[in-house]
């Protein structure tokens, strides 16, 4: 398989944080970026300057709220879906499907659920359980594919600074943590803990109470790779430097590295 680097990063707000992400575009080179939360309709997303970095692209915006896109380096990304089956009512962007450098890749942004309980989390399971039966299509497709987004979970303690303070959010609960499991049991590769299994990495740092510079952080970006691409899985991480940034998103970009001989 050809070297890839993958990565998804929540860009809170695309249209603020264009030159961040130019600049982590320059810097970081991944062949393919996963984005959520642009924030920006589809007339306002920035396509020119994207595609001058060097970067195809397809999107799903919405004004003022979520909005998910797929870009693919010196590629065209081919379009394969937009939603996820079950959720033809849902008004809101959060799922895109596309075929880039070879993989089929899902982006997604998965409802925060908050307050709980209530229908913002009632909404959010029903998602959840959209995508696990989307996700064992993808799956067993016979194709390389992988998940990638802000999952808006977070999967065990190890992955969060101090559970104390979020015990009643959406994306610590028994629930949500259940349907992430799921997707696991299906046959999904969490990239980063399967590399990392003991290790604290966070991905998401809230802007409240110091939460950076305390490295208080969360783990909620996730990027899962179906049994055609798990083999070749070389490396992953977090471009952390991109959250120290000024005017920074909440989250950091998480990657995987991908390539050469099978390794299972």
């Amino acid at each position: 398989m050809k070297n890839l680097r993958i990565a998804t990063f929540n860009i809170n707000g695309i249209s603020s944080r264009l030159p961040a992400l130019l600049e982590w575009l320059k810097r970081e080179r991944p062949d393919i970026a996963c984005l959520q939360e642009l924030k920006a309709a589809d007339n306002k997303f920035p396509r020119q300057e994207i595609e001058a970095a060097g970067y195809g692209c397809v999107y799903q915006g919405q004004p003022a709220w979520n909005g998910v896109a797929i870009l693919a380096r010196d590629s065209e990304p081919l379009e394969v879906r937009r939603g996820l089956p079950g959720m033809e009512d849902d008004t809101q962007s959060r799922y895109l499907e596309a075929a880039a450098h070879g993989v089929l890749v899902g982006c997604l942004y998965l409802p925060n659920g908050n307050p709980q309980p209530g229908p913002k989390f009632d909404y959010k399971l029903r998602w959840f359980e959209c995508l696990i039966q989307h996700a064992q299509t993808l799956y067993a497709n016979g194709h390389p594919a992988l998940l990638a987004g802000d999952f808006n979970v977070v999967p065990t303690d190890l992955d969060i600074y101090d559970t104390r303070s979020w015990l009643k959010d959406a994306l610590l609960q028994p629930e949500s943590r259940a349907c992430f499991e799921h997707l696991l049991t299906q046959g999904w590769t969490d990239a980063v803990r399967h590399l990392y299994p003991d290790e604290r990495v966070y991905t998401f740092w809230d802007y409240f109470r110091n939460h950076w510079a305390r490295n208080a952080g969360l783990r909620i970006d996730h990027l899962l790779l179906n049994r055609e691409l798990s083999p070749y899985l070389k490396g992953a991480g977090v471009d952390a430097w991109v959250r120290n940034e000024a005017k920074a998103s909440d989250h950091a970009p998480v990657w995987v590295e991908l390539g050469g001989r099978r390794r299972n």
